[in-house]
């Protein structure tokens, strides 16, 4: 049994006349007849109740005809569904995110303009480091990432979104916060405690934060590691250290936290959408296109 013949089975059914229904399928009559026949001996039952003036469905026609209704109903649905996976309207899209991306406002952004243009792709979005975010794309458990600046394989490909100034975070009560509302150095920094991820975290920020010491003329004291940037604020609150973020973690607003933008020229940090050389799928780059645009506004 082929699908043409549950057409022709529907089309007959329908227009109850062979004439009719063979100029509705744009075939002559008499192959309708033989096709009708052939699928009758098929099923084993009788479909169509037959005199020489009209044509009515037989019980089992009748029942078999709802059936036939159905069958054609899903295999329309099935080519939908292929065809909208296709065009990347289907499916699941697999996002790793390092956990400062989102403070960014374009990021947000285009994940709720994702989600509106296309509802019925679901987005699995996980947090992770940097690193397991190279990783990730690498092993190909997930298909976006959103990542600070690492050193990376040649399989991925990098798109910069932003670029942002990184900023001291002080205690309110330390006594650099006094006179440095325009911004201060790193080196001002030297002799403080710092609170900051670990470095096995695999925070693109640690090894910038290093550099830029260096570049300084000092080493930093890591006083106190935690693995959460709000953790990180909460204990330079706290009075533990000080501290050193990108600038988008200002829109978090804690008692007792100052945030003063770093005046050294390289005091600047990107977030970057990586994915697989080669392995764009239509999700993807439609969520590709709708970030790179957002972050152009």
């Amino acid at each position: 049994m082929e699908l043409r013949h549950l057409r022709y089975f529907i089309a007959v059914a329908e227009e109850l006349h062979f004439g009719r229904a063979a100029q509705v399928l744009g075939i002559s009559q008499p192959p309708l007849s033989q096709q009708i026949q052939a699928l009758e001996q098929e099923v084993g039952a009788r479909l169509f109740e037959r005199t020489n003036r009209r044509v009515e469905l037989s019980e089992a026609g009748r029942l078999f005809l709802h059936e036939a209704r159905l069958v054609l109903a899903q295999v329309d649905k099935a080519a939908d569904v292929a065809r909208r996976a296709q065009l990347g309207e289907l499916g699941e899209l697999k996002i790793g995110f390092t956990s400062s991306a989102p403070f960014n406002s374009s990021i947000p952004q285009a994940i709720f303009a994702f989600r509106q243009a296309f509802p019925a792709v679901h987005l699995n979005l996980q947090e992770m480091s940097s690193t397991e975010v190279a990783e990730s794309l690498v092993d190909e458990s997930i298909q976006v990432g959103l990542m600070r600046p690492l050193p990376l394989p040649d399989s991925l490909s990098v798109i910069e979104l932003m670029r942002e100034p990184l900023v001291a975070v002080l205690n309110a009560g330390h006594p650099l916060v006094e006179g440095s509302e325009r911004g201060l150095h790193l080196a001002q920094l030297a002799q403080e405690p710092f609170v900051f991820f670990p470095r096995t975290y695999g925070s693109g920020l640690y090894a910038q934060l290093l550099n830029l010491a260096r570049d300084a003329g000092f080493s930093p004291h890591f006083a106190q590691e935690a693995g959460e940037a709000m953790t990180i604020i909460g204990l330079v609150a706290a009075g533990l250290g000080v501290s050193v973020l990108p600038a988008s973690y200002q829109r978090i607003r804690i008692d007792g936290v100052v945030y003063r933008t770093l005046l050294d020229q390289e005091a600047l940090t990107a977030v970057w959408l990586v994915q697989r050389k080669g392995a764009q799928t239509p999700m993807a780059e439609a969520f590709v296109e709708l970030l790179t645009l957002k972050a152009l506004v």
